[in-house]
């Protein structure tokens, strides 16, 4: 029995008929269907995305990556390749290579991300249908395109929408290797994975313990191929993935920029350091412990700020994996539909986890990397459960209720934003419980559709007022409707103005002036009057850099706003060790550097003797000199 498992031919696997690739007239509404659906998620995702302006810390760094090619491979924060961004370059390098085209403006800035989280709707139906069929396929795509942060960080230029669309481009790869055996897309899948992680680092190989067992269990070829099959598969992993650390590491750190986020100027320390360790556990250097989806705790993702953006389907995600793997329980080992099951079951599982109990900092768009597991499990849950047994038949009216119930009470959390949204959830979850229990055949299918509809009026109400709501927060974008709070948002999970406010406009010419009627150059946590930065304009001479500021809060929106390079010292925390002493006198001695602004965004640098050095070598400009006030902080210009 053993040896007959391990070697059943692919032709052979116990994919239900419905699964098989759709073709002839059959395949026609559900290809209008995703078309619909693609349609959809390309409004929510795309609407004013040309007046987007998205984060202005990655804004920055694709304006300076159009600037210096050098700034494009490291991933520079400034043309004068100062400090780089405190991730990976390559969710930047496609929004530097569309803005060399069209501009830096909403098209290249968000317009990439549009194009990728529609991409990734599209790989998801692909996938859950060989899996489950047209039917799942559809309702998880829908599900996906309706995910409240996901069309919150669609509408962003955070490097998460590339995360998501690699992720699930492995497991499409990872679910034809398990079909197939073939080591082919097993090394696709690796490859992929690879690719997220140079998008966003450690948290691309969340997936990895789900996929590395599927495959390991479920591959139609023997135990050896399999361990054999992983192996190479692991090695264009680790190629794909270390390929730039390696090629930065070679370079000496004289002739490139400090690497933003590390502690010691290294690759490897951002990996294992800020974006590794320091995430889960809380680490100094991760965000400063900034903590913006609430308390670490299995309860976060259904906390009042996490609630609304991803929980809305996760009881009912559970519970379709529970009982579909139940159903195919009996299955050989090779049975493609449960390997699809232990694939987003585990990889869903695994970033519950981590994502409700890391202590570092976090962020509600992460959870956008969920939605696609979460997704997948709701459409095939749906569809399984809908042709359970009779024994079991009751499970589709209980996922129902489940989720009507928890729908309800998030949208009670808004009790002013409208209130008949609730009411209407739980009616309509009414009707399609009754109707399901009924056990009438002529009611089940009109049943489970209003079941559906029902599930996705709460996410579809928050994509919707996301998407008609405009230019959001760019540093922590989050869905639904906008309610006043401190760090970590409040009921509904929107913040008003989330910390320390909303960016500056990116889409303003990076190298003229402001619009009339805007004061200031603005970053979260403080603002530089245009009189300031009219100033250094001025006197920048031939310097290499316009100014140097604690950190990249108001570095970036400089940036933006002028076109010219400017020196972060601490990076975005402001307490990146990147300036010392020796450093700036060589920059003031070579003439690269006249100005530095202390005090604009309320961070000093992480070396109190920079800060001491400046004060005592640098001579105090007074805003009178500008025709500006001392809100913008404290300008001193440097003696060489």
């Amino acid at each position: 029995m053993t040896t007959a498992t391990i070697n059943v031919a692919p032709e052979a696997r116990t994919a239900p008929a419905a699964a098989q690739p759709p073709g002839g007239a059959r395949a026609w509404p559900a290809r209008a269907a995703l078309g619909a659906i693609l349609a959809l998620a390309a409004v929510l995702y795309g609407l004013g995305v040309w007046t987007q302006s998205g984060n202005s810390y990655y804004a920055a760094a694709v304006l300076s990556g159009t600037k210096s090619w050098k700034a494009f491979f490291f991933g520079s924060l400034d043309a004068g390749n100062y400090i780089t961004v405190d991730k990976p370059p390559l969710a930047l390098w496609v929004k530097e290579l569309v803005a060399r085209v069209v501009g830096v403006n909403g098209w290249s800035l968000v317009g990439p991300s549009v194009v990728m989280g529609v991409a990734a709707v599209a790989v998801l139906y692909a996938t859950v249908r060989r899996a489950f069929g047209r039917t799942a396929a559809l309702i998880a795509a829908l599900v996906l395109a309706l995910t409240p942060i996901t069309v919150a960080i669609n509408r962003d230029d955070n490097p998460d929408t590339l995360l998501v669309l690699l992720l699930v481009l492995g497991a499409w790869a990872l679910q034809r290797a398990v079909e197939s055996g073939r080591l082919r897309w097993l090394a696709a899948c690796g490859l992929f994975i690879g690719l997220a992680f140079n998008t966003k680092m450690l948290q691309a190989f969340l997936v990895l313990p789900a996929f590395a067992l599927v495959y390991l269990v479920c591959a139609p070829v023997g135990r050896v191929r399999r361990l054999g099959h992983l192996t190479v598969a692991g090695g264009v992993l680790a190629t794909a993935s270390a390929w730039w650390m390696l090629i930065v590491a070679a370079v000496p750190a004289s002739s490139r920029p400090y690497i933003g986020g590390s502690t010691d100027n290294t690759v490897w320390d951002l990996v294992i350091g800020y974006n590794g360790l320091g995430r889960i556990f809380g680490a100094d250097g991760a965000g400063q412990g900034a903590n913006f989806g609430g308390a670490a705790g299995l309860g976060r993702l259904f906390n009042d700020t996490m609630g609304g953006q991803i929980s809305w389907l996760l009881p009912s995600a559970a519970i379709a994996l529970a009982v579909g793997l139940a159903l195919r329980g009996r299955r050989p080992r090779t049975d493609l539909p449960r390997a699809a099951l232990l694939l987003w079951g585990g990889w869903l599982a695994v970033h519950f986890l981590v994502f409700s109990l890391s202590e570092g900092t976090f962020h509600p768009y992460y959870a956008t990397a969920m939605a696609p597991a979460i997704a997948a499990l709701t459409g095939a849950g749906i569809v399984a459960m809908r042709n359970a047994p009779r024994r079991i038949s009751w499970t589709l009216p209980a996922a129902l209720a489940v989720t009507g119930a928890w729908a309800f009470v998030l949208l009670r959390r808004t009790p002013s934003w409208h209130p008949w949204l609730a009411w209407t959830v739980a009616t309509l979850t009414a009707v399609a419980v009754i109707g399901l229990l009924a056990r009438s055949r002529r009611l089940a299918v009109a049943a489970a559709a209003i079941g559906l509809v029902a599930a996705l009026t709460g996410p579809a109400a928050y994509a919707a007022s996301t998407a008609v709501g405009g230019a959001g927060n760019g540093t922590n974008p989050t869905a639904g409707p906008a309610v006043s709070s401190g760090m970590g948002g409040g009921p509904g999970g929107r913040m008003a103005n989330g910390p320390g406010g909303s960016p500056p406009s990116a889409g303003q010419a990076p190298s003229g002036r402001p619009s009339s009627g805007q004061n200031a150059s603005r970053g979260p946590g403080g603002q530089v009057s245009t009189q300031l930065v009219s100033y250094l304009l001025k006197n920048q001479g031939d310097a290499a850099w316009l100014v140097a500021v604690s950190s990249a809060q108001s570095a970036s929106s400089i940036i933006l706003e002028t076109g010219r390079p400017v020196i972060a010292m601490g990076g975005f925390t402001g307490d990146d060790p990147a300036m010392t002493v020796a450093k700036l006198q060589q920059y003031v001695q070579q003439g690269e550097l006249k100005y530095v602004l202390l005090g604009s965004d309320g961070r000093g640098t992480a070396n109190s003797a920079v800060t001491a050095w400046i004060k005592a070598h640098g001579t105090v400009v007074s805003a009178s000199a500008y025709g500006g006030t001392s809100g913008s902080g404290t300008l001193y210009r440097l003696n060489g």
